[in-house]
């Protein structure tokens, strides 16, 4: 009788980590990239934007934030009103990573959202968001000015993500 119950308490003890799992997402996940230089890349500008393409040269001198997005993503859009504060409450430079999308498509989204890009980089074959490790949109990064990657936030900022990373972004500012 002992036997036959086993089958069911697996079961439901799969059932309860997976249920636990699903309540409480882990959304700093570990980053091979985390404590390392960002990778090497060079994108074309989004023309639409108005604003330069994106290289790793970007990202050395002074502290800044690369935010992975793309006009068929709904948590982007969804975040994209807190890139904008982020922008404004701290002046940050911030970058963004354009994920496969259509030059007019992305372009219709920051025109309805606005641009809170220095530069973006069109990634339209997704190879240098596989070398930054991506898997979805959108993920931001932040990184210190001499091109190391200090955090991976893997989804949408919500308010408590935005306020984390301003805390983040004014200690590594007053550091440098």
């Amino acid at each position: 009788m002992l036997l036959a119950g086993l089958p069911l308490l697996a079961l439901l003890g799969l059932v309860g980590v997976f249920a636990f799992t699903l309540r409480n997402p882990s959304t700093d996940l570990p980053s091979v990239l985390v404590n390392k230089p960002a990778p090497e890349f060079s994108l074309p500008p989004l023309v639409r934007s108005g604003v330069p393409g994106l290289g790793r040269s970007d990202l050395i001198g002074q502290i800044s934030v690369v935010n992975v997005f793309a006009s068929w993503c709904i948590p982007c859009r969804d975040e994209h009103p807190l890139l904008v504060e982020l922008k404004e409450r701290t002046g940050v430079r911030l970058f963004g990573l354009n994920l496969k999308d259509e030059e007019e498509n992305a372009g219709a989204f920051l025109d309805e959202l606005g641009n809170p890009y220095d530069a973006i980089g069109a990634d339209t074959n997704g190879r240098a968001s596989i070398e930054w490790g991506v898997y979805g949109v959108p993920e931001t990064f932040l990184v210190r000015g001499d091109g190391v990657v200090l955090t991976r936030r893997v989804g949408p900022l919500d308010r408590k993500s935005l306020e984390d990373l301003i805390v983040s972004i004014e200690r590594e500012m007053d550091a440098e």
